[in-house]
């Protein structure tokens, strides 16, 4: 059996441009050892896509679910522990988009603890019409926000 595990990045190899959300890890994330429970990261993951939404994209995350009613779900979720986090550490969940396709958004995270690799995460968000339940085409505004994110991040 192979090692389908991903290497993240150093925290130097990451652009400058790249978002990244600080979490303090608390004691409602962690289990009764004081580590990081591992559903937890996805948690976190999501809360630094809304940061991300609001701070890199200019976007109005609960406004494009609440009153637009386009759906921001994923369709994949995945992540590899480097090292454990725990109480009282403070991460660095940098964020960059991978692939933008038709209807979906490839993103991975690469999570530093002082700069030393903890996890890398990827999620594939998928945009859809909450009414009906199904994909539709990523909307204009927000591919065009992220893929000006992705050239930033690129260069």
């Amino acid at each position: 059996m192979s090692d389908t595990r991903r290497v993240p990045l150093a925290a130097a190899e990451l652009p400058e441009a790249a978002f990244a959300a600080r979490q303090p890890i608390r004691f409602e994330h962690c289990d009764t050892a004081g580590i990081v429970f591992f559903a937890r990261y996805f948690t976190m993951m999501q809360g630094a896509v809304e940061e991300w939404f609001a701070a890199e994209l200019g976007l109005d995350y609960p406004d494009i679910i609440q009153r637009r009613r386009v759906g921001l779900g994923y369709v994949r979720a995945e992540c590899d522990y480097v090292k454990p986090a725990r109480l009282g550490d403070v991460l660095s969940l940098t964020l960059l988009v991978e692939r933008v396709g038709r209807s979906s958004i490839g993103l991975a995270f690469h999570g530093h603890r002082d700069g030393e690799p903890v996890l890398i995460g990827r999620l594939v968000l998928v945009t859809t019409d909450i009414h009906e339940a199904a994909p539709i085409p990523i909307p204009a505004d927000i591919r065009a926000a992220v893929e000006a994110y992705q050239r930033r991040c690129a260069t």
